[in-house]
């Protein structure tokens, strides 16, 4: 029974999205790091993207790992309708860039590109640092408006909304944005 208390907190901090995540309306933190599209390296600027439109920055634990694969597979699966709305799509891993050169080509299907944040200055940058397993990036989703302001944030460690959620907060933000 003494075990069950430590374990159920544990448990909550693990849950709680109260420890992780910058909130709506916070500035982004600039970066600038080595990403790979399509299995070829290249250097993103978060600043350089933000010029084009929103930003749909995503934070995930590791490449080729259950959860990571299936959230990998629906962001591609939407590239098209994120493009549409003027959005780029990143995310970023602590993965050193050659895994991550792999993983853009067969989970990421070519379609979005994914970032190396091996030192996790940027997943610091961004409070989305798992708790429990402090090397690896909590499952947290951004989109950032190109004024550079968080305009919608989710953590969660099961993939299944983050790619509708995040969409949806897009598809929000281009509409009150027309021209």
């Amino acid at each position: 029974m003494k075990h069950v208390a430590p374990m159920l907190i544990g448990a909550l901090l693990f849950a709680s999205p109260a420890f992780s995540a910058l909130k709506v309306g916070d500035k982004a933190p600039d970066f600038s790091t080595e990403a790979t599209l399509a299995g070829k390296p290249f250097k993103f600027s978060l600043a350089d993207a933000l010029k084009k439109g929103p930003v749909v920055l995503y934070f995930y634990p590791a490449a080729f790992t259950p959860g990571c694969t299936v959230e990998a597979h629906e962001f591609a699966e939407a590239t098209e309708k994120f493009n549409a709305l003027g959005a780029t799509v990143i995310g970023v891993s602590h993965d050193k860039i050659d895994v991550l050169n792999r993983f853009s080509v067969s989970e990421c299907r070519n379609k979005f590109a994914v970032a190396a944040d091996p030192d996790k200055k940027i997943t610091t940058a961004y409070d989305s640092v798992l708790f429990v397993k402090p090397e690896y990036a909590n499952r947290t989703s951004y989109v950032i408006s190109p004024e550079g302001k968080i305009i919608y944030e989710y953590t969660a460690m099961n993939p299944d909304k983050h790619v509708s959620n995040t969409l949806g907060a897009v598809q929000s933000w281009a509409s009150a944005h027309k021209k």
